[in-house]
């Protein structure tokens, strides 16, 4: 009896997972449909050529550090956003949302110089690996074409992620997911067009890609914004949102406080895996193009750890806020294990794709054998990434971020990025050896998460 009670502590009833699929499931169509239609993006370049695939692939890789920049900047005002809102605080919830609103402008401001001053430099950051002088010549030329293009979208990205953040962490998880239907139909049609120049579009390859991802962000925002507004009376925060942009000093110092760690978090951990795929590079042009087709797929299978996160740091963080935390311990329990179990067949499901799905490229075969063997990798190691997402959100979720920076983002630079180095480097060892060896050291993590979340250092109201 004692062992059924035990297990039984991980396994929720009935309420509680119709609970967490309210939350999660939206999360989850909105950033299937967005990885999907990244995937179908991805292919129809990659049928267009090896080159210009790597070529958006890099760029996707740097933008992605701004994406987790922005992610970050917002998820730490986010933490307060859902606090707020557990506690009946609409105003703070509005003073939450102009925080974000600042910090996405900053951010954003400053990525655009970056690139527009350093953007080739960074692209040929991925081309000192083996191959030919001219493919790595023809990559950095339509990596810098794609790049150029995709800042025109970045304004329309930030306010897609202030809005889209508030409005998850007040329980509104519908109205995202329908804008992002939305833009992906927009994006996979115009890709269609563009890319390859049907219906009297001109053809313009990657370049065309890339317009249609930046039309597609526009009429997400446009969306979003909209509908917010027009339902304000759904929407409480929205109502007199604009009469100020001001945010209270001490409200500022609150949010620095906890939220810098995340900020700074999200950024070096994300700057930390575009190291990896560069330490990577190392090994030849063929791992560039053989990374990014699994990370293309992969990408469409971790929506499910990923929206199963964002649901603990909701649901947790507004428990919490209620300062309900017997309850929030529980629920806490039962959604990690939920997560390692639904990414166990996930996993299963992308070790049956691995040889299939790299046939659909326009490549060379050994490009493809890269890409299946770094897919079945990734699946082997997909439940232990589900129980670190699990965790990380649960300590963030108590306002831990100092902790979840020295969880996430140390741990990348000085364990990950230096095994990856130092073996792709000063080793013989090939990439898919390398590879797993980083998977593998994230078990050191799985180890420290575990402790921190049994101790329940997270168990804590901040806005109270």
């Amino acid at each position: 009896m004692e062992k059924r009670g035990f297990i039984w502590k991980f396994i929720g009833d009935k309420k509680f997972y119709k609970m967490v699929l309210l939350i999660a499931v939206p999360i989850m169509i909105q950033n299937g449909i967005t990885n999907f239609v990244s995937l179908l993006d991805n292919i129809m370049i990659g049928r267009v050529g090896t080159e210009q695939m790597s070529g958006a692939a890099i760029v996707n890789q740097l933008i992605f550090v701004y994406n987790l920049c922005i992610f970050g900047g917002v998820s730490g005002a986010g933490i307060f956003t859902a606090q707020f809102y557990g506690h009946g605080d609409t105003e703070g919830v509005r003073q939450t949302f102009r925080f974000k609103l600042w910090l996405a402008i900053l951010l954003t401001s400053a990525t655009i110089v970056l690139f527009l001053t350093a953007g080739p430099n960074l692209i040929q950051f991925y081309l000192n690996g083996e191959g030919k002088a001219a493919d790595a010549a023809a990559i950095l030329s339509y990596g810098s074409q794609y790049l150029y293009v995709m800042l025109l979208g970045l304004p329309a990205f930030l306010v897609s992620q202030v809005y889209a953040s508030t409005l998850r962490e007040c329980g509104e998880t519908v109205l995202p997911m329908k804008a992002g239907i939305v833009s992906v139909l927009v994006n996979l049609t115009f890709n269609y067009f563009l890319i390859y120049g049907k219906f009297f579009f001109p053809e313009l390859g990657v370049t065309g890609a890339a317009i249609a991802t930046v039309l597609s962000r526009y009429v997400e925002a446009a969306i979003i914004v909209t509908v917010t507004h027009h339902h304000s009376e759904k929407n409480a925060f929205a109502r007199g949102l604009y009469h100020t942009l001001k945010v209270p000093a001490d409200l500022c110092k609150k949010i620095a406080i906890k939220g810098s760690p995340l900020l700074f978090n999200e950024t070096f951990w994300a700057a930390g895996m575009a190291m990896l795929t560069q330490c990577y590079s190392v090994r030849g042009l063929n791992v560039v193009a053989g990374l990014n087709i699994s990370n293309t797929i992969n990408n469409v299978f971790n929506i499910v750890f990923i929206a199963l996160g964002d649901s603990v740091a909701i649901i947790v963080g507004q428990l919490l806020g209620a300062g309900k935390m017997k309850e929030a311990r529980d629920t806490d329990n039962k959604m990690i294990a939920f997560s390692v179990f639904c990414c166990t067949c996930v996993a299963l499901v992308m070790l049956f794709l691995s040889p299939l799905f790299p046939q659909l490229y326009n490549t060379t075969p050994e490009v493809r054998l890269l890409a299946r063997d770094f897919i079945m990798i990734t699946a082997i190691f997909m439940p232990q990434n589900a129980f670190l997402h699990a965790c990380y959100f649960t300590l963030r979720s108590g306002g831990k971020t100092v902790i979840t920076f020295l969880f996430d983002s140390v741990f990348i630079w000085c364990v990950s990025v230096t095994i990856a180095y130092i073996l792709s480097r000063f080793t013989g060892l090939s990439v898919l050896a390398i590879y797993t060896m980083v998977q593998l050291a994230d078990l050191i993590k799985c180890v420290i998460g575990f402790i921190l979340v049994k101790k329940g250092i997270w168990l804590q109201n901040i806005v109270s």
